[in-house]
Order: C-alpha cells, then structure tokens, then sequence
C-alpha cells in the first residue's frame, strides 16, 4: 500500500515515514502544498496524509484542489488546530478524516485502516446533474447558471436525490431521509415538496431535472435534460 505524506516539519515527516514503513507501507514524502499537489496527482497512492499548515498552498487549498480535478483518494487531515469549525471546514471541502496533533501512533494506523476499507469513491463536494448544481456547504442550488430560491425542505430533497442520481428513490425513502422521525403524517406530502420543486428547478415548458417513474418513485439522471 502506497501512502503520500505531505508535511513540512521535518521531524514529523521522518517520524511518518519510519513508522509507516515498519508497517510495511511505502511511502513518498512532500514538503510543501505544490509538491504534494503534484504528488497526488503524477502517482497514484491509497491514502494521502495532508497536514494543513504547508508553505504555500495550504492543506485546505491541496485538498480542494485534488476533488476538483476527480481525484478521489482518501485524505486524512493533520493539524495542530483542534477547533471545531476547522474540522469542519476540512470535512466540507472533500476531506475524509481529520486527526488532531499531537496523535496516538496506534490510532493513526487505525484511522488509515478504516480509510481503505472504504474503498475509492467518488465524494463531490458539489452535487450536479441535469443542468442543477447544489452546494451542501451553502445549501445553494443553481441550474444554468441562475440561482434557484428553495425552501429548506425542497433542498433536502434536491440534495437526496442528486446523491442517488440515477437511481430511483421512492417516496417513503424521501420520507425517512429528508422528514424529522416525529413526522407521523401521509407519504403524500413527499408529493406535493416534490410538485413545488419542479415548479421551481422545471421552467415553464423547459426540460425536466425529476423524472417519475410511475409507481416506484422519482429519479434525476444526467441525461434528464
């Protein structure tokens, strides 16, 4: 298993490399943002190890950079910050563990481990299709380039849909996923978020984003346009 390790403390770096290599992984080092960035891209790796305060770019930046282009490796996030909104903002921007400095080695290897039982798949941090663009950060939605005024729900939605582009999502699975559990009324109302979507997403005459699929659901493909 291929490991890159972007960090510019050298001690750091060397403590990574050798504990990671007695572990039987190889691994490439990079100093600064550029060079990890180059890195990730010119070779393939399982998982990267970005800490976040780099010359240059920044771990945030790389990492940003790496999903825009479709790179979807898995990124575990290292930094001396441990506040909660800088979680969060490695999380939103397409990362997929974060581990606070100092660290526990044994732990360390247990984040890298379940990083790869995942697997590699595709983790936009932008939802897209039929023309529709939804940021889950913002909770924006656009189509065409024009900004779409949703309510919360119609976005909840959107959303769920957009994940599950290309496959068809039935009525009481909007239900469970985008309903509070208190929510004890008809499936209908799945119906009628759903009717004032498409008012809003569907111009007047213009292509349809929701397909129906008559009795099964409702699906959104790319090809819905």
């Amino acid at each position: 298993m291929r490991i890159l390790v972007v960090e510019d403390e050298p001690a750091m770096a060397e403590a990574l490399t050798w504990g990671l290599e007695e572990e039987g992984y190889v691994v490439d080092v990079a100093v600064t943002g550029e060079d990890g960035l180059w890195k990730a891209l010119e070779t393939p790796h399982d998982v990267i190890i970005l800490d976040v305060m780099l010359p240059g770019l920044n771990g945030y930046q790389v990492c940003e950079r790496l999903r825009e282009r479709g790179m979807w490796t898995p990124i575990l996030m290292l930094t001396a910050m441990d506040e909660d909104l800088d979680h969060a903002e490695g999380l939103d921007i397409g990362a997929d563990d974060y581990l606070t400095k100092p660290f526990s080695y044994p732990v360390l290897l247990a984040h890298l481990r379940a990083l790869t039982r995942r697997g590699l798949r595709a983790r936009p941090t932008e939802l897209t299709a039929a023309g529709l663009r939804l940021d889950p950060r913002s909770r924006t939605v656009s189509r065409g380039g024009a900004a779409l005024d949703l309510s919360g729900r119609e976005v909840a939605v959107l959303e769920y849909l957009l994940r599950n582009k290309g496959r068809v999502v039935s009525k009481t699975e909007l239900l469970d996923h985008c309903w509070d559990t208190a929510y004890d009324g008809a499936p209908a109302v799945v119906e009628v978020v759903v009717h004032r979507l498409r008012r809003k997403i569907e111009p007047a005459g213009g292509p349809a984003a929701i397909l129906t699929v008559r009795g099964e659901g409702y699906v959104i493909r790319d090809d819905a346009v």
